[in-house]
Parts: structure tokens; sequence; C-alpha cells
């Protein structure tokens, strides 16, 4: 057992300040354990949410040390025996109280997207799928929506874009549609006009602070971003719209002549 100095932000919308405390450490305790120790024996009103203590909910997500992390997954060892310890919400959502903060409107976003459009089924009355595409959609549908990758993103957390960008973590979503091979949308125009794919520049601070590994920027938004670009601005696709349009332009007019 060992004594460890924790800096923690106490405080709600209107403020705050950071607190310190000094907390008996066990071995084998991660950042989320020694809150609860505080919270039990020296600050009884800490607002601190949790659930699982597994990784596997996303509730736990805060910033340690400036960095985005989950307070479950963070082991005490990581830190060096002196290291003094900060804690404090995440920065890209309105503070609640203490370390809790309103994720609402990641919500709100999701509830945007629409939802799957399954395409006709085959002859035989099944759908079929290439390994690798379930493969794809498996690796996006493993997110926890901690919404880390939200609060890293420097479009949402340093930008305050949210009316123009839907974040890092719901263009793994409409990745995960986008190019699932059974669903029958087209969401390019959307994915470039409403969700904003432009305002990605490709840091890959969200690949890097997703505590479920997935490769939200190279296999989800960069293939977004190169959809959206053939479909607006290849010179190729541009000429072909172009001259599909005027078939279609001169076949109209010569039905309405022979009418």
């Amino acid at each position: 057992m060992s004594t460890r100095t924790f800096k923690i932000w106490r405080g709600d919308s209107q403020g705050g300040e950071f607190t310190q405390y000094d907390a008996e450490v066990d071995e084998g305790m991660v950042v989320l354990d020694v809150l609860h120790r505080i919270q039990a024996i020296q600050a009884n009103d800490l607002a601190v949410r949790w659930n699982c203590k597994a990784g596997k909910c996303g509730s736990c997500s805060m910033e340690i040390n400036g960095r985005p992390k989950l307070a479950c997954m963070t082991r005490m060892n990581t830190f060096g025996p002196e290291e003094l310890i900060t804690v404090q919400p995440l920065k890209a959502f309105p503070i609640i109280k203490d370390l809790t903060c309103d994720v609402s409107w990641n919500y709100e976003q999701n509830k945007r997207i629409a939802p799957f459009k399954p395409k006709p089924r085959g002859r035989d009355g099944e759908h079929r799928m290439y390994q690798q595409d379930v493969d794809r959609v498996q690796e996006f549908r493993k997110c926890i929506e901690c919404f880390l990758c939200q609060d890293v993103c420097h479009v949402v957390r340093d930008r305050g874009r949210k009316d123009a960008f839907v974040g890092p973590r719901f263009m793994i979503r409409l990745a995960s549609l986008e190019m699932h091979p059974l669903d029958d949308d087209d969401r390019i125009p959307e994915i470039k006009k409403e969700y904003g794919s432009g305002m990605c520049n490709i840091t890959k601070c969200c690949t890097d602070t997703c505590p479920e590994h997935i490769n939200i920027t190279d296999n989800g938004i960069i293939p977004l971003k190169e959809r959206v670009v053939d479909r607006y601005y290849d010179p190729l696709a541009r000429l072909a719209r172009l001259f599909a349009g005027r078939r279609m332009r001169t076949k109209t007019r010569t039905e309405e002549q022979s009418g």
C-alpha cells in the first residue's frame, strides 16, 4: 500500500476548481477504485459516472493527466511513484457536476442517422456477404460509446463545430451502414453535406484514444471521404453525370415532340 496524490476537478456548470486529495492505493487498483475510495472516505458528494468497471460500458470516461481515458482501465501502476494524478471531466461536453458531463448531444446525432435499409433478398430467399465485409462491420460495432474519440477530436473539442461535424463516433456509425453490402440506402450526399466529412483532417487522434482499438481513421473516415470525392470531385465521374444528364434531357425533349 502506498499514498498517492490526486487533483480532482470539483464544480458544476457555473464553475469550480481542482481539489487535492491524498489516498491510499493498494496493488492492482485502477483510477476508478481510488476515486471510489476518495468518495467513500473524504468526499461523499463526489460525482463520478460508472457502471460495469470492465471497460465495456463507456460510462467512466474522463481526462486523466490531460488524456481522455476510461478510469476503470487506467491502472495505477502506470504512473510514476511520485507523479501527481490530475482527473477532470471530458472537455468537449458541458459539465453537470464534478467528473460527470452531459453527453446527450451525441444521442441527438445518432437520431439523425437513417437506420439500416436492407436490400431485397436473392432468388433463394437469402442474404449473402463476403467474410471481409462481415469483419469490417463487426469492427465498427465494437464501439462502446465512451465518446473519448469525440472528446479528443479537434473539430468538436477545440473548434466547437458541433453544428457542422458529427464527430468520429458517428462517422464510424455511418461507415458501418454505408459500407454494409446489404444496405440499400445512398448516404453519400448526407455524409458530405449534413454530417461534415470534409471537416476531418485525419490527425488520427480518435484512433489513438479508442479503448476498443477500432481503426476509426483508416478503416472508417478515410474510405467515406474517398467515396465523397469519387461522387463529387472525380472529373471522369462528373463528365459521366454530365453526359447522362444531357441524354436524359434529349430523350425527354424527343418524347415531348413526338407526343
